[in-house]
């Protein structure tokens, strides 16, 4: 198949196809012509690259999977190198999750507290100026 049909397929665009390329993602394989030309192969290359893209991983990231499937593998998954990718990102979504929920904390405390204040007032003390009802002081 041409490029234009690779990358109807794949739900990509044309330049995203040959950014791969230049990148060494994707074959350049060209026909007489001089016509790129691909395969169901390259499809699942490009298939294997979106779908980790869409979980997160960067480009670069998505390489062992890629040489997997070229090596002829079933699955981009299913050698050494691409599991240790898939080990390395669990352990940087545990942190970033891990991030997360510290500063959730802290925000519903600042909530808490906040709330706390505001329904004590301050006996005989101004009222509060808040922007939702800000009036001027003329």
């Amino acid at each position: 198949m041409r490029i234009g049909e690779l990358a109807e397929r794949a739900g990509t665009t044309t330049r995203t196809l040959r950014y791969y390329e230049s990148r060494g993602l994707l074959p350049a394989r060209r026909a007489e012509n001089g016509y790129r030309t691909y395969d169901e192969g390259d499809l699942r290359l490009i298939q294997q690259i979106r779908t980790l893209q869409d979980f997160g991983f960067d480009l670069e990231e998505t390489r062992p999977f890629v040489d997997c499937l070229r090596a002829g593998h079933p699955a981009g998954d299913s050698c050494p190198a691409s599991l240790a990718v898939y080990r390395r990102k669990l352990g940087e979504l545990d942190a970033l999750i891990g991030q997360l929920q510290a500063v959730r904390t802290e925000v519903g405390a600042q909530l808490a507290r906040a709330e706390l204040e505001a329904s004590a007032g301050v006996p005989g003390g101004p009222e509060p100026r808040c922007e939702l009802n800000w009036e001027d002081d003329e």
